[in-house]
């Protein structure tokens, strides 16, 4: 194939095309620098991450053979750029200063200049110096517009974006996402470069928990990228985020096979954490799926590159009926710092699997850090969570009113945000407050919605767990086996041996069965159980 023809299919965005021309070509004659750069980007996008980086190099020889300081720069800065994205910070650093030193020692007023000044500002933001990574990314963005890049001035902005929210300005970090995203899709930008916008986008929205927005610039680049059908705009960083977002929608199928491929290009490169992130997505999907083996493994995976497995593998073992175990994971999570989403997902699973332990007390502490957590951010995601657990909360107390406002709200939250599995849970306990105020034509009716968006859905366990529960019984199925182990006669210590599990977890249990049928002794138990035919 000629270099022409590797010209025309990067021009039209054909990179693997692309890709195959430049390196036929450059078998039968090497490639003119520019050449090389244009077959490096194509490396690059058809995942030759390595390749890319040493055909750039060899670009870069050749414009300093040719006495080409521009061109020099530029290849340096994106070597080193890249190389910083790779976590490798001594090369990135010495071939960032190269293109710097280029610049300055041919005095040359160059648009590589405002690409040096944003990795710069991408620096600073690792070290916290907001105010400087601010100023620089500003910098950047003048510098691109003085040259007409668009790239440039879209990616600056971006950051800029990015900074403003770290720095708790969220709605003028936003407005500033929404508008580069808007230009990008308009095709302000160069193509090559949709991905890496996309990617850092996402980022910022599952920084801040906007499901929302996440979901209409997923819809907006999967449109996009249908006209572009080798563009590869989903790397593996990104498909973490996507994953997620299409596992909260209810997309489980796609979602895991998202997660999958990105456990597949992240295994065997730098920065380990990424890859233990995709496999903790994948273990999520497992685990709502009841697929629990391959979820233990996929936390298992996740917690070899370095990511905490919790709390996900912890509501495993709950699912698993393991709730003991559940609880000692989560409370040696809850010690932990953690960023602010990853924070409140950890207290919702507390709340969750404290009561399950029945200790009300430990999950209403939960349950109130979440609710500060959620107003101070004002997400509609975390806001929905809390009211979830402030409802739960509210069960165990025993003030079941109180708890349908909260679980009402909840609910509405989660189909604000189309998230079905959680509309689903919340339909669920809504079921019970109101078959413990008596409700019990109303509390089937959620029953059922849960149990016809669980089926849907796939949630095989959460299934299980609906139709163990007797309607019109406000008793988890935990709570059921105690009940009926009370009513052949059985003592606390003979329950416990029974269950496998402490006398004084017995202990909760029939004391929490007394307070929620109104209940005072073991024989008006009995009486209950055979009056309610759960036996």
């Amino acid at each position: 194939m000629s270099v022409a023809a590797g010209r025309e299919a990067f021009e039209r965005g054909a990179w693997a095309t692309a890709y195959g021309a430049f390196t036929a070509a450059d078998r039968d004659t090497p490639l003119a620098p520019n050449d090389i750069e244009r077959l490096a980007v194509a490396a690059r996008l058809v995942e030759r991450d390595a390749e890319a980086v040493a055909l750039m190099e060899r670009a870069h020889g050749e414009y300093l053979s040719a006495g080409d300081v521009e061109g020099a720069a530029r290849t340096a800065f994106w070597i080193g750029f890249t190389l910083l994205f790779q976590g490798e910070g001594a090369r990135s650093s010495g071939w960032l200063g190269r293109a710097a030193r280029l610049l300055d020692d041919a005095a040359l007023d160059s648009v590589v200049r405002g690409h040096l000044r944003m990795a710069a500002a991408i620096r600073c933001i690792g070290a916290r110096q907001l105010d400087d990574a601010l100023a620089a990314f500003r910098e950047a963005a003048a510098i691109g517009a003085r040259f007409g890049d668009s790239t440039l001035v879209s990616f600056s902005r971006m950051g800029e974006g990015r900074v403003l929210i770290k720095q708790g300005q969220i709605p003028f970090g936003v407005a500033l996402l929404d508008e580069v995203m808007v230009g990008a899709t308009a095709g302000e930008i160069a193509p090559p470069s949709m991905g890496d916008l996309y990617c850092a986008v996402l980022d910022a929205c599952h920084e801040i928990v906007d499901l929302r927005r996440a979901q209409e610039w997923t819809d907006a680049l999967d449109a996009w990228c249908a006209s572009h059908p080798e563009l590869v705009a989903h790397r593996g960083e990104c498909l973490v985020h996507r994953a997620e977002v299409l596992q909260i929608h209810g997309a489980w199928p796609v979602a895991l096979e998202e997660a999958r491929r990105a456990c597949a290009r992240l295994a065997d490169r730098p920065g380990r954490r990424l890859a233990g992130s995709a496999y903790y997505r994948r273990a999520e999907l497992h685990r709502l799926r009841g697929e629990f083996a391959e979820a233990e493994a996929a936390y298992r995976e996740a917690s070899t590159f370095g990511v905490s497995p919790q709390p996900g593998f912890a509501l495993l073992r709950l699912m698993q009926g393991q709730p003991d175990a559940a609880a000692a994971a989560i409370r040696g999570t809850m010690t932990e710092a953690r960023p602010n989403p990853t924070r409140a997902r950890v207290l919702a699973a507390c709340v969750e699997i404290l009561l399950a332990t029945h200790d009300v007390d430990a999950a209403r502490g939960a349950a109130s850090e979440l609710a500060e957590l959620a107003c101070r951010l004002d997400a509609p995601y975390l806001l929905a969570l809390a009211d979830q657990a402030a409802g739960a909360v509210c069960l165990a107390d025993g003030d079941a009113e109180a708890a349908l406002a909260a679980l009402r709200r909840a609910r509405a939250r989660w189909r604000e945000l189309d998230a079905p599995y959680d509309a689903a849970r919340a339909a669920e306990l809504l079921a019970t407050a109101l078959a413990t105020l008596g409700d019990d034509d109303t509390a089937a009716l959620e029953r059922d919605a849960a149990r016809a968006l669980f089926r849907q859905l796939g949630a095989t366990a959460d299934l299980a767990r609906l139709d163990q529960r007797q309607p019109g019984v406000p008793l988890t199925s935990r709570e059921l086996e105690v009940l009926r182990l009370v009513a052949t006669g059985k003592t606390n210590r003979a329950i416990a041996e029974a269950l496998a599990i402490s006398e004084k977890t017995v202990a909760r249990h029939v004391a929490n069965i007394f307070l929620k049928l109104s209940l005072s002794t073991r024989a008006a138990a009995t009486a209950y159980a055979y009056t309610h035919a759960l036996l």
